[in-house]
């Protein structure tokens, strides 16, 4: 071992290997920790998920961050369009589907797509979330009976980290068996900050029940191996944007309060009354009146001096404008969508902040979104939907062996998940390179219909009726071929003469 020290001698009591070690001057105040991904979230959860739904209730640029964050991402909703085969059997999938839709709700506010958008805003803003799957009796006449009930994470106790007794170990609310498999959430009955107010409160008493992990869908953006809870979107901003937010308040306030005061009037006599002022105070002083434009003549002796708050300077925009990008990049939104400011845009620039944007929300789509809530609530909804009757789909629940079962599962269970289409910048652009790449051969009419968030065989259906409606009122528009013949052998219009019985119209 003695190469080792040789080695170890001769690197570090030199000089560091990296700038960031060592004990130099600008590197000894720089203390750090090392959490794992477990520990840093068990113990800087709450304060972080507190911090950031308080800046986004009361920030409106946290806030328009978030927004444009689920605008993007789920838009009007992420939808399923079933890879069966069998063109029956697709179309009775997709139709329960429909009609189960509006019904996914258990509170009954929105539909399936609305829910999308509000767990994708709750993990934004408290860095996860949780979809309870809760399954409804006959009597209730859903189509399907599941419903989807959407609850913040504080309902999940981040400092319950016990053994339970069934021997598993519970580490901040979830209960992991011996493989580290989730089996099960410990969820308080109501949210814990609502205390009685919450309708399912009952008599005070919020303890914690355990839910079948089977039955919870937990959504966040891992970011860490080993990571067992999330992390707010803000988490990198909170600081900087709650500082410029004061900072910008202030300055709005000084600028306020300096234009309250326009001039200082010296007075020789302070019994005297110059302006038409109230009466003084106890210590003589009074505030005097004035209406713009207004010239006052002055008694020999007086003197008046104006007011001359300091201006925030030319810089002030600039020193914005760089803090909200710093922010902007911290929350992985761009400046323009951050502030709404497109001053200093153009075609080229805006549209490689967008798709630079777009990068990272189909990654968010793809990876966490559809993985995560999509495809179990599909899975699910289908599962309870041939159990029900619902769905006649042979071979679905039984085989000859259990992985012949779990194929012929998969078979039914595939689907397309397409989110809504993005609007570019110059649609027409866009349109004629996409019909470029269609005609060479580098892209099929199916991948650009859902590229534009629709069903290419809904497209191909509706286009059938639209042709067969023209053709039985004798349309011809300038997309079909005949449009040409029709053009260059057409006969003058002739004007419509009134018939010999008509009336005048008018007086």
């Amino acid at each position: 071992m003695g190469w080792f020290k040789t080695i170890r001698r001769r690197l570090f009591t030199t000089t560091p290997t990296y700038d960031g070690i060592g004990s130099g001057r600008r590197a000894m105040a720089w203390s750090v920790g090392n959490p794992g991904a477990v520990a840093a979230m068990l113990f800087n959860q709450t304060e972080l998920r507190a911090k950031s739904r308080d800046l986004v209730r009361r920030n409106a640029w946290a806030n328009a961050a978030l927004e444009s964050y689920v605008a993007n991402a789920i838009g009007t909703g992420i939808k399923p369009q079933s890879m069966l085969t069998d063109s029956a059997q697709r179309e009775a999938v997709q139709t329960l589907w429909r009609n189960w839709t509006v019904e996914a709700d258990a509170a009954g506010l929105t539909d399936f797509y609305g829910l999308q958008a509000m767990a994708c805003r709750a993990m934004l803003e408290g860095g996860e979330v949780l979809l309870r799957l809760r399954y409804r009796r006959p009597e209730d006449a859903l189509s399907v009976g599941l419903q989807i009930q959407v609850l913040e994470p504080e309902h999940l106790p981040v400092q319950m980290n016990s053994v339970a007794e069934n021997g598993n170990l519970i580490r901040a609310g979830i209960e992991f068996d011996r493989l580290g498999k989730r089996v099960a959430y410990h969820l308080h009955r109501s949210h814990p900050e609502d205390g009685a107010l919450a309708p399912m409160s009952g008599n005070g008493d919020n303890s914690t029940v355990r839910v079948d992990a089977a039955e919870i869908i937990h959504m966040y953006r891992p970011l860490r191996p080993g990571q067992i809870r999330g992390e707010p979107w803000l988490a990198r901003a909170l600081v900087k944007l709650h500082d410029l937010d004061q900072y910008d308040d202030a300055e709005l306030v000084r600028k306020k309060t300096a234009a309250m005061f326009a001039g200082f009037v010296t007075r020789l006599a302070p019994e005297d009354s110059l302006l038409n002022e109230g009466l003084s105070d106890p210590n003589g002083v009074s505030l005097a009146g004035m209406e713009p434009g207004t010239m006052q003549i002055l008694e020999p002796g007086e003197d008046i001096k104006f007011s001359q708050p300091a201006d925030v300077g030319g810089s002030y925009s600039e020193f914005l404008r760089m803090q909200f990008r710093a922010v902007a990049a911290a929350m992985g939104v761009t400046y323009e969508q951050l502030t709404g400011d497109l001053t200093q845009v153009n075609y080229s620039s805006i549209r490689a902040g967008l798709l630079e944007f777009r990068r990272r929300v189909e990654s968010l789509q793809h990876g966490v979104i559809v993985h995560q809530l999509c495809r179990p609530i599909w899975q699910a909804w289908m599962d309870q939907a041939v159990m029900e009757g619902a769905l006649n789909l042979p071979g679905y629940a039984s085989g000859s062996s259990i992985a012949a079962s779990k194929a012929a599962r998969r078979d039914y269970q595939a689907c397309k998940w397409i989110p809504q289409g993005w609007q570019w910048v110059d649609p027409l652009k866009e349109a004629d390179a996409m019909k470029a790449a269609i005609r060479s051969g580098l892209m099929s009419r199916s991948e650009a219909i859902s590229a534009n968030g629709y069903d290419a065989e809904d497209v191909d259906r509706e286009i059938a009726a639209d042709n067969a409606r023209a053709d039985g009122l004798g349309l011809i528009f300038d997309s079909d071929p005949r449009h040409e013949l029709s053009a260059s052998t057409a006969m003058p219009v002739q004007p419509v003469q009134p018939a010999a019985d008509a009336q005048p119209q008018g007086n």
